[in-house]
């Protein structure tokens, strides 16, 4: 029997063509992180003219949906922005929540356009949300899945298994595009409407937002690409051998 995995066949490396498909998807997730590393330095520097903060705009577009209900805290570090629809609560990063720049109200507005995806019950907000618990299973389990099987004398029942685990990582990404993209639209839309940034702010917005959506982009494309290495080297119905 030989094993074929990492790189590694039998007692020598050898070159492993599929890598590139690794490599290809690392190097999209570089570039749009510093795409979006770069529209946040820039307009994290540009104050928006009505002065507000990012836990004041977050306020008054919930407020103006009625949202009275959903809270806004202070995250401790720089990271870490989400809407939480457990205990709906909008969770900013401490610059976020205290600045008052284009970058702040954006990212602060996007958030809130989570937290009325929710109220609407916006569907696949609620896809994305039941997959949670059933996805952080699957990309635990999927790749040691994997590896077992094939030390096993390439046993094709945990493989597939742990193929299909994998994959619903892959769908989980799929579904957070929508997610994303919806709610960067409807941030830009209430940012307008609530007098929050003025037609050139807004532009700044949504560079910022677009920026941002273009992560969750190329993290599904990464995931896809590994998920084809996955079908490439594992996904065959016959045993391995010499």
């Amino acid at each position: 029997m030989s094993v074929v995995l990492f790189g590694y066949y039998g007692l020598g490396y050898y070159f492993d063509p599929t890598y590139l498909l690794v490599v290809i998807g690392a190097l999209i997730c570089i570039a749009a992180s510093a795409h979006v590393n770069s529209a946040l330095r820039k307009y994290s520097g540009e104050a928006n003219s009505t002065g507000i903060t990012g836990a004041e705009c977050a306020r008054r577009i919930l407020n103006s949906e009625g949202l009275y209900q959903v809270q806004i805290q202070c995250l401790n570090g720089e990271s870490g922005d989400h809407y939480d629809p457990r205990d709906n609560t909008v969770s900013l990063s401490y610059s976020i929540y205290h600045g008052a720049s284009i970058a702040s109200v954006g990212v602060a507005a996007h958030e809130c356009g989570h937290a009325i995806q929710h109220a609407k019950g916006y569907v696949p907000l609620s896809v994305r949300t039941a997959l949670v618990p059933v996805v952080n299973v699957g990309s635990t389990l999927g790749l040691p899945l994997i590896l077992v099987g094939v030390l096993l004398s390439w046993n094709q029942v945990l493989i597939q298994i742990g193929i299909w685990a994998f994959s619903l990582s892959v769908l989980f990404q799929l579904v957070t595009l929508p997610v994303e993209i919806n709610a960067s639209s409807r941030a830009l839309a209430k940012l307008e409407q609530c007098g929050i940034v003025t037609g050139g702010e807004n532009a700044g917005c949504r560079k910022v937002l677009t920026a941002a959506a273009m992560t969750y982009v190329a993290a599904a494309a990464s995931s896809i690409l590994q998920l084809l290495r996955l079908f490439l080297l594992f996904g065959g119905n016959r045993r391995r051998d010499d």
